[in-house]
């Protein structure tokens, strides 16, 4: 299942692969590679198999959950799917608090609900899904893990989520979409190492390619 959504991914444009002309992130930081997993939402099917994929991925790994939470604002709509599927209470989690109103940070939380599953579209960093998870567990709701459509295998994220005592699992992740678009015949032998190299060492990698 991780290479057929990778393959849909790659197909409908979700994941645009780029590295002699790469992208800049909001961050300021050079990447081969850009992910928008809002185009999902565009494709019924596709999007149907993705929330199939995260239900199961939960099933196997965070079975005892009794609230889907996602992440604001691209995972909320997966979230929707998903606890649909399941038939489970949703909330969802905003980087911060509002600054009017109730102040609420978290939106539809259930007063009875007490572990959550966090649902993320894209994981780079971790820095989201973390920032939502503290806020779960700062409104006395136990954390059992994140679930999300892709990540990019960045060592940084890894080290983030061990530090916070948290695992995360995908639906499919960089290395497999990177072999599928050999496969597929879309990216040159230059283009795959220059890839590899990113997610490797991303934060220097321009530097790096500049110099070569």
């Amino acid at each position: 299942m991780k290479t057929t959504i990778a393959h849909q991914l790659l197909n409908i444009k979700a994941v645009s692969l780029s590295p002699e002309e790469p992208f800049t992130w909001s961050s300021g930081m050079k990447s081969p590679i850009y992910c928008d997993n809002r185009l999902i939402l565009a494709y019924p099917e596709f999007r149907s198999q993705v929330a199939e994929e995260l239900v199961s991925l939960i099933k196997s790994h965070y079975p005892d959950i009794d609230l889907v939470a996602g992440t604001a604002t691209a995972g909320i709509p997966h979230a929707a799917f998903v606890a649909e599927k399941m038939q489970l209470p949703m909330c969802y989690v905003r980087s911060s608090a509002k600054s009017h109103g109730k102040g609420k940070q978290i939106e539809g939380l259930a007063e009875n609900s007490k572990r959550a599953v966090v649902i993320e579209d894209l994981i780079s960093t971790g820095k989201s899904s973390i920032q939502a998870c503290q806020a779960l567990r700062e409104s006395g709701i136990e954390v059992a893990g994140v679930v999300g459509i892709f990540s990019y295998g960045l060592q940084k994220a890894e080290e983030a989520f061990k530090n916070e005592g948290l695992s995360f699992q995908t639906a499919t992740n960089f290395s497999t979409l990177i072999k599928e678009a050999e496969k597929g015949g879309t990216i040159s032998n230059r283009g795959l190492s220059l890839l590899n190299d990113w997610q490797k060492d991303p934060e220097n990698w321009e530097t790096a390619n500049i110099s070569k």
